[in-house]
C-alpha cells in the first residue's frame, strides 16, 4: 500500500507533494521536500481557514506558514537533491500507516557516506497535532551536522498574502510558538512547535527558526524531531494558549506515530474495497482513493470538503457538487455520521442560499456552485485574461449551473433512505428538501401548458446556456417529488408541488430512440472527435476551436445523460440507457476528470464490463498518471470518489431502492471482490466472485436482498450461485 517516487525529478515535485499529502480532515501537508527546489509549492492548510485578499472575489483557502522546510549541512556542507552523488532512494507514503518518508544515501565532496532518513506523520488522534522526524548516519568518518528549521510565514496564496504576524514566542529554546491573524476574515492561528534538541533561536522576516549544531560519531544516529500543533479560532476562543499549552506536553514521534498506525488500521478494515485483481494497479487505486476520501474529509457540520482537499491551492479550496454527488457516498456507506455532517454543512448555510435565490429573483434556496466558509457564493465573475485578446471570458457556472440545488436534495434522499435516520430528516432534511423544492418551482417557466426550466448549464460545461437540459429537469423534478413525498410545507404548497410535477418537461425518448441532453443538442453537427478522446482530460479541443465553436456542436466534457442514468437507473429501460450510452460516449472527449467512472457504472450496467473495466482504469490514472504536472495544484477529490463509486455500482452491481439489489458485473480481470457497506442500519460484508455472492451481517434481522432480480431475505449469512 504505497505510493512511491523513487527517483529526484524536480518537473514532479509538485505532483508528488499532491499524492503523498498527509492530513487528517483537520489539517493537510503537502508532500514537499525539506529543502528547497525551484518551483516547489509547499502547502499546509487547515479546514475553515479561508480569507480574501483586497481587489479580489473569491475567498481562498489560506496556505499557511510553512512547517516543512529544513536546512541541512554536513560538515558545513549543504545537503542537496541536485547531486549525482545519491544512491537507494526511496521516497513514498504508506498508505497503511500514512507516514510519508524519504530515505537515501549522500555522498558529499570529501567522498564520505550519509545515510539520511526524513519521516513525518499527521496524527489520527488529536487533529492539531503533526510530526518530523530526520535522521542522519555518517558511514565513513565523524562529523559535524547543523540543522535550520522553525515556522516560516513568507509562504502565500499564488503571492497572495493573508496574514498578519502577531505574537512570537521561545521557551527553553527548543519551544517555538506563533500567532498569525488572516487579514480580511479575521480569524486567529496560534502554531507552536517542540524540538527534541535545545538551538539557537531567530526570528526575522516573518520566521522564527532554531539553529542547531551537534557532532556525531561514524555508524551514530543523529536523530532530530519537531512536533507541531496548530489551533484556529474556529473551534477555540485562545488559540494562541491553547497551542502553547499543547506543545508542553513531551511526546515522541514514535509515539504519534504508532498511534495514528493503529488508527489507521481500523480505518482499513473498515473501508478498504479488496480486489483479488490480475492488475495489482487495481488495488492501489483503490487504496489511494480511499485514503485521500479519509484525510479529505472534516466530521464537522461546520465545514465541507474542498474539490482538492487539503493538498494544494486548487479552485481556492472550495467547495462544489462533488462533495455530494461523488465523495458522500463513500461516507454514507462506510462512515454514515461523516455523510450526516456534509449535509448538515448545508442546512447550516441555508442562509446564503436563499439570499442568492433572492438577488436572483427565486423562491427559497440557490445554493452557491462555489462555496467556502460561509455559505456565500465564491466563484469569481471571470476566467483569466486571454492575452491574445485582452478578454476575460465569463464564468457562467453561478448564474446557471443549477443543478446543484437538487444534487443536494438527491444526497439528502439517499441519505435518509440509505440509513432510515428520521431524526435527520425532521431537524435538517425536511428544511432543505422544501427550500430547494421552491427553488425549482420559481425556476421553472409554462410553455403551453407544460414547465420548461431555461438557460442552465448541466454537468457538461462545454453546452451552456441551453433549455430543458434532461439532467436538471429530472433532477429537479427528483427534489419536488421527494418535498413532497416528505411532506414538507403546507396542503398549498403540497398543492403547488403536485401541479410542478404533473407540468414538468422530462426530456423522453424520441424516434431513433436517443433522449435528447437538451432542446438543440441533437441538431448541433457532428466532428470527429478521435484525437481529443485520445488525449482525454488535456482541454485540447480548446486549443482548436473557441468555446463558442466547441459549444455549437455536438461536443461533451462529460455526458449530462450519462450521469443521469447513473443516478436514476430506473428511469428509462435497459435498450434506451444501451442505446444512449453509446451515442453520447461517442461525442464524450472525457475532459472531465468526473466523466470516465460514471461512464464506466452504466457501462457496466448493460453488461459491457470489459469496456467498464477500461474506462476504470482510465478513470484510476487521472492523478496515478506517469505525466508530470497533471495534480500540481492538488488532488482530484471528486475523481477519487469517483474510482470507489465505480468499484461498489458499477463491478459490484449494487443499485439502491426500497431494496438494495445485487448484480454484479466483476472484469474478467478480477477474480474476488470483498467491502463493506452500511445499509438500514447493518453493516454488510459482501465478497463476490465471477459466479458466486455472499453476504454476512451480525445481527439476525432479516433484511430484504435482490439478487439478479430474485429476493432473498438476509438474516445473518446468505450465500448464492449463478450455477
Amino acid at each position: 500500500m504505497r505510493i512511491e517516487f523513487n527517483q529526484f525529478d524536480e518537473e514532479t515535485l509538485n505532483k508528488e507533494a499532491t499524492l503523498m499529502t498527509t492530513g487528517n480532515g483537520y489539517l493537510g501537508i503537502r508532500a514537499t521536500h525539506e529543502e528547497n527546489y525551484r518551483n516547489q509549492d509547499r502547502g499546509f492548510f487547515v479546514r475553515g481557514i479561508f480569507d480574501r485578499t483586497v481587489g479580489t472575489e473569491a475567498a481562498e483557502l489560506v496556505n499557511l506558514p510553512d512547517i516543512t522546510e529544513l536546512e541541512l549541512r554536513i560538515n558545513e556542507e549543504v545537503f542537496s537533491l541536485n547531486t549525482s552523488r545519491i544512491t537507494n532512494y526511496q521516497r513514498f507514503l504508506d498508505l497503511s500507516t500514512g507516514e510519508f518518508v524519504r530515505s537515501l544515501k549522500w555522498q558529499s565532496q570529501s567522498g564520505d557516506w550519509f545515510r539520511i532518513i526524513n519521516k513525518r506523520i499527521v496524527s489520527q488522534k488529536m487533529k492539531e497535532q503533526f510530526a518530523f522526524q530526520l535522521i542522519v548516519e555518517p558511514l565513513d568518518t565523524d562529523c559535524t551536522i547543523s540543522v535550520k528549521t522553525g515556522i516560516n510565514a513568507q509562504v502565500s496564496n499564488g503571492g497572495n498574502q493573508h496574514l498578519i504576524e502577531r505574537d512570537l514566542r521561545v521557551y527553553d529554546d527548543c519551544l517555538l510558538a506563533a500567532e498569525y491573524e488572516t487579514i480580511e476574515s479575521h480569524l486567529t492561528i496560534g502554531l507552536a512547535m517542540r524540538l527534541n534538541k535545545v538551538g539557537t533561536i531567530s526570528a526575522k522576516n516573518r520566521k522564527i527558526q532554531t539553529s542547531i549544531q551537534e557532532n556525531c560519531q561514524k555508524n551514530q544516529r543523529f536523530v532530530f524531531e519537531k512536533v507541531g500543533y496548530i489551533y484556529s479560532s474556529l473551534e477555540n476562543d485562545q488559540p494562541f494558549d491553547s497551542v502553547k499549552e499543547a506543545v508542553n506536553e513531551e511526546i515522541s514521534y514514535e509515539q504519534i506515530t504508532e498511534e495514528a498506525k493503529e488508527c489507521w488500521s481500523d480505518f482499513w478494515a473498515e473501508h478498504r474495497v479488496v480486489v483479488d485483481s490480475q492488475n495489482n494497479f487495481d488495488q492501489l487505486a483503490l487504496d489511494f482513493a480511499c485514503y485521500h476520501l479519509q484525510i479529505m474529509t472534516p466530521n464537522d457540520p461546520q465545514f465541507s470538503v474542498a474539490a482538492k482537499g487539503l493538498t494544494g491551492e486548487g479552485y481556492k479550496g472550495h467547495v462544489f457538487w462533488d462533495t455530494e454527488i461523488f465523495i458522500l457516498p463513500f461516507f454514507l456507506h462506510n462512515s454514515p455520521s461523516v455523510a450526516k455532517s456534509l449535509l448538515q454543512y448545508r442546512y447550516l448555510r441555508l442562509a446564503g442560499a436563499k439570499e442568492k435565490a433572492r438577488k436572483n429573483n427565486y423562491q427559497g434556496a440557490l445554493f452557491p456552485w462555489e462555496s467556502a466558509l460561509t455559505g456565500y457564493e465564491e466563484t469569481p465573475k471571470y476566467a483569466a485574461i486571454n492575452i491574445r485578446t485582452g478578454k476575460r471570458q465569463i464564468i457562467s457556472s453561478a448564474i446557471a449551473e443549477h443543478h446543484i440545488v437538487a444534487d443536494i436534495a438527491y444526497a439528502v434522499m439517499d441519505f435518509y433512505e440509505s440509513t432510515g435516520d428520521q431524526v435527520f430528516m425532521d431537524q435538517y432534511g425536511k428544511e432543505l428538501l422544501k427550500e430547494t423544492a421552491l427553488f425549482w418551482l420559481s425556476r421553472g417557466v409554462e410553455v403551453n401548458g407544460r414547465i420548461e426550466i431555461h438557460d442552465v448549464i448541466g454537468p457538461d460545461e462545454y453546452t451552456e446556456h441551453v433549455d430543458n437540459n434532461a439532467y436538471t429537469n429530472y433532477l429537479a423534478a427528483y427534489n419536488v417529488r421527494a418535498a413532497l413525498k416528505q411532506q414538507v410545507g403546507n396542503q398549498e404548497l403540497q398543492k403547488q408541488f403536485e401541479e410542478f410535477l404533473d407540468k414538468v418537461y422530462l426530456p423522453n425518448v424520441n424516434d431513433d430512440g436517443l433522449v435528447p441532453q437538451d432542446d438543440t443538442f441533437l441538431n448541433k453537427p457532428v466532428i470527429d472527435l478521435t484525437k481529443y478522446k485520445e488525449q482525454a482530460g488535456n482541454q485540447l479541443i480548446l486549443t482548436d476551436y473557441s468555446r463558442q465553436e466547441v459549444i455549437d456542436r455536438q461536443i461533451l466534457k462529460q455526458a449530462d445523460l450519462v450521469m443521469l442514468f447513473y443516478l436514476q437507473p430506473n428511469a428509462f429501460d435497459f435498450k434506451t440507457i444501451k442505446q444512449n450510452l453509446y451515442y453520447y460516449e461517442n461525442r464524450t472527449i472525457h475532459d472531465s476528470s468526473l466523466s470516465k467512472a460514471i461512464h464506466a457504472i452504466v457501462a457496466a450496467r448493460i453488461h459491457e464490463a470489459e469496456w467498464a473495466y477500461e474506462m476504470f482504469q482510465s478513470a484510476c490514472k487521472i492523478d496515478l498518471n506517469d505525466l508530470p504536472h497533471t495534480s500540481d495544484e492538488g488532488i482530484h477529490g471528486a475523481a477519487l470518489g469517483a474510482v470507489w463509486l465505480a468499484a461498489i455500482f458499477g463491478f459490484a452491481g449494487i443499485t439502491k431502492g426500497e431494496i438494495l439489489e445485487i448484480t454484479p458485473q466483476l472484469p474478467k480481470a478480477w477474480n474476488q471482490m470483498q467491502f463493506l457497506f452500511c445499509w438500514k442500519n447493518e453493516k454488510l460484508t459482501i465478497r463476490l466472485t465471477q459466479d458466486t455472492i455472499l453476504l454476512m451481517k451480525d445481527s439476525e434481522k432479516e433484511l430484504p436482498i435482490r439478487i439478479e432480480g430474485q429476493e432473498y431475505l438476509l438474516k445473518q449469512k446468505l450465500e448464492w450461485s449463478r450455477k
